[in-house]
């Protein structure tokens, strides 16, 4: 399978745990769904790309400030569906690229695990309000075992 770079801002399909879910005792995602890639790290040359990311959700959040709506036009041109949808920012998760819980867009052939690139200026906002989210202790990473 050819894959994409993992760049911020690039919104990828990804079996996704979250938090609730690891705290029942699983180890894996659910089920695929759309998530926003906010920043990739690279020790040297030769180490693996570790991903950072956020996941997309069409429920809505408890506490505005923990998520970024995506707006109706950027769903359109990702090729999400029509409902309402959140990057939520409370919990992240990060992985090593390309790791093998990346999973095929729907509709799309075998080699598509992506949706296509935010805008900058939305994936700028998403990028500083979880930076200030993580730096006053209220986001916090997925761990998988």
């Amino acid at each position: 399978m050819a894959l994409p770079k993992p760049i911020p801002g690039l919104v990828i399909r990804y079996s996704y745990l979250w938090y609730s879910e690891h705290l029942q005792g699983h180890d894996e995602g659910q089920k695929g769904r759309p998530c926003a890639i906010v920043a990739t790290i690279r020790e040297d040359e030769s180490s693996d790309t570790r991903v950072l990311m956020l996941p997309l959700t069409p429920s809505p959040p408890v506490h505005a400030s923990l998520a970024v709506e995506i707006p109706p036009k950027v769903k359109q041109r990702l090729q999400l569906d029509d409902a309402r949808s959140w990057v939520v920012l409370s919990e992240w998760k990060e992985f090593i690229w390309s790791g093998p819980d990346l999973r095929r867009v729907p509709g799309a052939d075998d080699s598509s695990v992506a949706y296509g690139m935010l805008p900058p200026k939305l994936f700028m906002q998403i990028r500083d309000r979880l930076v200030a989210l993580i730096q006053s202790h209220e986001a916090r990473p997925v761990r998988r075992t």
